[in-house]
């Protein structure tokens, strides 16, 4: 099965993540110092980078050749993360896994140092989703957590998380990636697939996607799926977005 488009080019180093570089020179920073926190929140809205960016500080973490803040990507933690069998680094979807039981089976985990790595970190996506109950488990545990675990917490409402959980975190606010830098990344994707899309084109879907790159990627693939050839009338009509003409009509009428 041929891997969509947002997940073949999703960013292999922090270098590669766009329109985030006010969070992706702190976090380089830290890794390249070994001056880790043990507990991370990134909040912003969705497709901006939040569990792209978790991936790669997870991975950078455990790297054994760091390379200026940068996960080699060629060493056993690397190869192990990419190929999805890293034993100390686990995701878990608090949309599926919100109960205070799962929270209370990772708090018995970390007690246990790290398999083979430096340190044992977790991702917990959609971290609002948590009940009150698990979110209280989960206090006790990033209150004073073991030398060698990272939390790194993602969520898109971060108003549904408890204060005392986003006090004990190291906060970083992802935001709305800018129209120009999507549209240049979904030339760059184009190019690299052989598709030609045009500047308007490139334009609108960067406008559609309301600063999230992970959609404007997806709509990029559904367009290319219907040509290789794609323009601004076909990006409107994939998406099923309708001109302004009949506004412009409509004021005539009303004057």
């Amino acid at each position: 099965m041929a891997l969509a488009l947002y997940r073949e080019y999703r960013p292999k180093s922090f270098d590669e993540v766009c329109g985030q570089e006010h969070i992706v020179k702190i976090l380089k920073n830290e890794v390249d110092k070994n001056n880790l926190s043990h507990a991370y929140l990134f909040v912003g809205p969705r497709g901006t980078g939040k569990t792209t960016c978790a991936k790669l500080l997870a991975k950078a973490a455990n790297c054994l050749n760091p390379v200026n803040g940068n996960p080699c990507g060629e060493c056993e933690s690397c190869l192990a993360f990419d190929e999805g069998n890293h034993l100390d680094i686990t995701e878990i979807d608090a949309a599926s896994n919100n109960g205070v039981e799962d929270i209370r089976t990772l708090r018995d985990e970390v007690t246990f140092s790290p398999n083979k790595s430096r340190y044992r970190v977790y991702i917990i996506d959609e971290v609002h989703m948590l009940s009150q109950s698990a979110f209280n488990a989960l206090l006790k545990t990033l209150e004073e957590p073991p030398d060698y675990v990272i939390f790194i917490l993602a969520t898109t409402e971060i108003y549904r998380v408890l204060p005392t959980i986003i006090s004990r975190c190291q906060r970083f606010d992802f935001k709305r990636i800018d129209e120009s830098v999507i549209s240049e990344r979904l030339k760059f994707i184009s190019s690299n697939e052989g598709i030609d899309i045009t500047d308007e084109a490139a334009t609108l879907i960067a406008r559609l996607s309301d600063g999230g790159m992970r959609d404007a990627v997806s709509l990029l693939d559904v367009c290319s799926a219907d040509s290789k050839n794609i323009t601004e009338d076909l990006v409107s009509k994939v998406s099923g977005i309708n001109g302004c003409g009949h506004l412009f009509k409509l004021c005539e009428c009303i004057i």
